[in-house]
């Protein structure tokens, strides 16, 4: 995964999930992607927190009920992987140049072009939401819309630049410690998913700390770096042309940034869905939430859920009937549909579609 070509090429290999992963070499190096779905339909791209991949980051979302019939039967998913972050890889040598946000924001201008795709929905979790952003403002004519979880747009401030200064100094000196792997589920969810009932870790966590055993802390190291060296964005998000839809937990560590970002976007391309009881990692914490925000965005581009024709064919509706064709499953109306311990969701603004 260390290799750097002015080519692009890729190599394939068979994987459990129902899709291929991809090797994409880049003019900055190789990127594992991993394609879900029919690739005849429209492209909805992914990309993850530090030290995630898109089984620890957005599995939750994609396995939850009716995502189905929401997103893999309307997109083909690429679900793109920062450099050294997929299943397996090896550590990125030190001998590499450390790329930049504006590197990584490049390398995905160049997944679409090895894939053929011209337009795509982006969908990408904080360090990951700031790179799809910057991808937007880079080459505004490939995005459609963008879908952001508790996104960052600002410099870092002098405490967070020092707290990853820490961290990546524990990456380097003790690789992938326990005190390491605390600050990034600290990171990523709630105090109340951590610890849970009578101080046990959720099954949540559990499987987030041994996908984070596999991460190689070099290649780790590495996109923190490129994350603590990003460079404000605010000015610039007025510009931004295409609509968005920001999801953040109420308990993320970047809840302030996420608001401020939807502001400075404006009402107008821009919604925001804060989700009580949630940490950073809303496509794993509460999954659910996200369902029927994401519904109504889509529908402002046309997509809508796809009918399940035997459902409705086995209870004698009618399928162009208003009842069939209803766009949210009732389980999702019900307060346990939208968040835990029955805590709603509540939303900033109105969508316009």
């Amino acid at each position: 995964m260390d290799d750097s070509s002015d080519s692009v090429s890729v190599a394939i290999d068979m994987v459990p999930f129902g899709g291929k992963e991809f090797l994409v070499k880049t003019s900055r190096g190789s990127l594992s992607v991993f394609v879900c779905g029919d690739i005849e339909k429209p492209a909805l791209i992914t990309y993850p927190d530090v030290a995630l991949n898109y089984m620890s980051c957005f599995q939750g979302l994609f396995v939850c009920p009716d995502a189905d019939s929401l997103l893999l039967q309307n997109f083909c998913v690429y679900h793109i992987d920062a450099p050294g972050h997929e299943l397996g890889a090896n550590a990125i040598s030190s001998d590499v140049p450390l790329l930049s946000v504006d590197d990584l924001a490049d390398q995905v201008a160049e997944v679409l072009d090895f894939f053929g795709l011209k337009r795509v929905l982006c969908l990408g979790v904080t360090a990951g939401a700031y790179i799809l952003t910057l991808f937007a403002m880079k080459y505004s004519e490939r995005v459609l819309g963008l879908i952001l979880v508790s996104p960052v747009c600002k410099a870092p401030t002098w405490a967070e630049w020092l707290y990853n200064k820490v961290l990546m100094n524990l990456l380097y000196f003790y690789g992938m410690c326990g005190v390491l792997k605390e600050c990034l589920l600290q990171r990523y969810f709630s105090k109340e998913l951590r610890y849970g009932m009578h101080g046990a870790e959720s099954e949540i966590v559990q499987a987030c700390l041994r996908l984070l055993d596999e991460r190689q802390s070099p290649n780790v190291m590495r996109f923190l770096q490129a994350i603590n060296r990003r460079h404000d964005l605010t000015g610039d998000l007025k510009k931004l042309q295409c609509k968005t839809l920001i999801f953040v937990g109420e308990c993320s560590p970047f809840h302030a940034e996420s608001v401020h970002m939807s502001t400075k976007i404006g009402r107008t391309n821009c919604t925001l869905v804060e989700v009580k009881a949630c940490g950073s990692l809303v496509t794993e914490e509460h999954p659910l939430a996200m369902l029927v925000p994401i519904e109504f965005f889509l529908m402002g581009f046309g997509f809508q859920r796809q009918p399940h024709f035997a459902t409705s064919s086995s209870n004698g509706s009618n399928p162009s009937s208003p009842s069939s064709q209803s766009c949210i499953a009732p389980e999702l109306l019900s307060p346990e549909g939208l968040g835990i311990k029955l805590k709603p969701i509540k939303t900033r603004a109105d969508i316009e579609l």
